[in-house]
């Protein structure tokens, strides 16, 4: 306990005994968020859903520039009566998901090869930052060029828009380990592998994390542009194919599938972040 408490405190009692009445002075101050609200990360989006009811009710909102959203949500229950929109969303997941890991890979393998080895950071991080500053989709050019228009390509574009942000998060969180737990594990004589595993690990998560929430939202960027061009399945293309005869609705509705993905997906990295760093405290909570 403090010396600035026990101050306070004695001054309480002091003043209780003054007055008769016990000192209801709080003694400390809340400074952070304060404790996690559950539910709480649907408020913004259901604020948002409610603004674009009352807009549209009121006809603020001109349904020729977005649909209204009982329109949308009787244009999804047509298209998973039909099972097109099952069909296009399997499609689209899969072509995410085989980006995401193998982008997750490239970018942990990239970054350990960087992070573990001066030769390696001289190697690698170069040409990581010069792709950095490279945009994905501006290479869909070359991509298409070379690979054509068919799954390689877009599992390609995927993966280049995931792993840069992997690599740049898990390199800082290697790079900002404590040199005494260097120290420690050279002490104690752990082998190269054990020292990855006890050490490097545990301390690029925190990294690896945040690097993985970019990733995801990147993953589905680059997944909507990929299936505007020239494909034949995903949401993309149900979109785009709507835009050619003026669907506003059915444009809405991939949108609100695409933002639907991207909500959970982020919510499940974060869900695995607590888990996995339940022994870090922070104003996260």
């Amino acid at each position: 306990m403090t010396a600035a408490v026990l101050v306070r405190k004695n001054a309480g009692s002091q003043n209780a005994v003054n007055t008769g009445a016990p000192d209801r002075r709080p003694l400390t101050r809340r400074l952070g968020p304060g404790p996690r609200r559950r539910f709480a990360a649907l408020a913004g989006p259901a604020l948002l859903l409610a603004a674009w009811f009352l807009a549209s009710g009121t006809g603020l909102l001109d349904p020729r520039i977005l649909s209204e959203p009982w329109t949308v949500v009787a244009t999804a229950g047509e298209q998973l009566a039909s099972g097109k929109l099952q069909e296009h969303l399997g499609i689209s997941a899969q072509r995410a998901a085989l980006g995401l890991f193998f982008g997750i890979v490239l970018g942990v393998v990239l970054a350990l090869a960087a992070g573990l080895s001066r030769v390696g950071e001289a190697l690698v991080d170069g040409p990581v930052q010069i792709k950095r500053a490279i945009p994905s989709l501006a290479l869909l050019p070359l991509l298409v060029l070379w690979f054509g228009i068919d799954e390689t390509m877009k599992v390609l574009t995927i993966t280049l828009g995931v792993f840069v942000p992997i690599y740049l998060q898990t390199h800082a969180g290697l790079r900002s380990i404590e040199t005494k737990y260097v120290e420690l594990a050279q002490t104690v004589r752990l082998s190269r592998l054990a020292f990855i595993k006890r050490v490097v690990l545990p301390g690029a998560l925190p990294g690896f994390f945040l690097g993985l929430r970019f990733a995801v939202t990147g993953a589905w960027v680059s997944l909507v542009v990929v299936e505007q061009i020239n494909s034949t399945s995903g949401i993309g293309y149900m979109m785009e194919l709507a835009r050619t005869y003026g669907q506003t609705n059915i444009i809405v509705l991939g949108l609100a599938v695409y933002g639907i993905l991207g909500l959970l997906s982020d919510g499940a990295v974060q869900l695995l972040q607590r888990k996995a760093l339940s022994w870090q405290r922070t104003m996260a909570g």
